[in-house]
């Protein structure tokens, strides 16, 4: 097993104190060596614990777009196939395709000039196959980064 623990990038959705979502690439990097169940040999794991998760999919068709909206929840998105964009209140825009992964939370949004929240949708000629992960947590405000 290589000596190098892993760094592993995700984008980070967040609302600063002024109620407005940027975006800020990330990455998990507390890791540590062991066994996921002995006598299985040991592998890299970076445990992100939380109160409570619900998971689904969803599948955005072609040409799917959504008005300016917060997620519902702090969640992780990681497409499995197609590719999605998600566009934040600063302008910043941001396409992904299968195994890059988003956490979004920018619930602590305010409107401005009729944006509020975030702008997704689909790109390309197939749609967009989302695994969801819903967290119980409350979101945090004005901190990008918060998993390492």
């Amino acid at each position: 097993m290589s000596d190098e623990k892993p760094s592993i990038p995700y984008w980070h959705l967040w609302a600063d104190e002024d109620g407005i979502s940027h975006q800020t690439r990330c990455a998990f990097t507390e890791f540590e060596e062991k066994s996921m169940s002995p006598p299985a040999p040991p592998q890299w794991q970076g445990q992100k614990t939380h109160d409570g998760a619900t998971v689904f999919v969803t599948v955005q068709p072609v040409g799917w777009t959504g008005d300016w909206h917060p997620n519902p929840k702090p969640q992780w998105i990681i497409p499995l196939s197609g590719r999605w964009f998600v566009e934040s209140m600063d302008g910043t825009r941001v396409e992904m395709g299968p195994g890059e992964i988003s956490f979004g939370e920018d619930q602590n949004v305010r409107e401005v000039d009729g944006k509020k929240g975030h702008r997704s949708g689909t790109i390309g000629d197939e749609p967009a196959v989302l695994m969801i992960v819903q967290v119980d947590k409350p979101p945090t405000t004005g901190a990008a980064c918060r998993f390492r």
